[in-house]
């Protein structure tokens, strides 16, 4: 990865019920491009990093809890969760770089929707579709 001021560490934890969401949360994250996850010793949680100038931590707890996940919410965690969102957003904005790049963060959004089980097919009756 690149410059390391801008090459970031950071412990995503989850709460604990429902049971197996770190699993699960690992498989969504260890293939998108430009974000390395890696698992924690502590069974709650995963190590990810990631250039702040293609992800921020704020961005990715986000897309994660769009998609039902749970994230410890102890008084500790949300306030060093809270420090982290601002220092990123201060880095980001002297940087110059723009304050969302959707392109990123969606990414997690089309994952986790390739693994859901879906089908392309109407389900409307096919003589209610035909046109004569």
């Amino acid at each position: 990865m690149g410059n390391s001021d801008t090459f970031k560490v950071r412990e995503l934890y989850f709460h604990r019920t429902p049971p197996g969401q770190v699993d699960e949360a690992y498989r969504l994250l260890e293939g998108i491009s430009g974000l390395e996850v890696t698992r924690s010793a502590r069974p709650d949680c995963l190590i990810i990093r990631y250039e702040v100038t293609e992800y921020t931590l704020e961005g990715l707890e986000n897309a994660l809890i769009a998609q039902g996940f749970h994230l410890n919410a102890t008084l500790l965690v949300k306030l060093k969760r809270t420090m982290i969102y601002y220092c990123e957003s201060v880095q980001r904005c002297n940087s110059d770089t723009p304050p969302r790049q959707t392109k990123q963060t969606n990414s997690i959004y089309i994952k986790a929707w390739e693994q859901h089980p879906h089908g392309d097919s109407d389900a409307t009756p096919k003589e209610w579709r035909e046109y004569r």
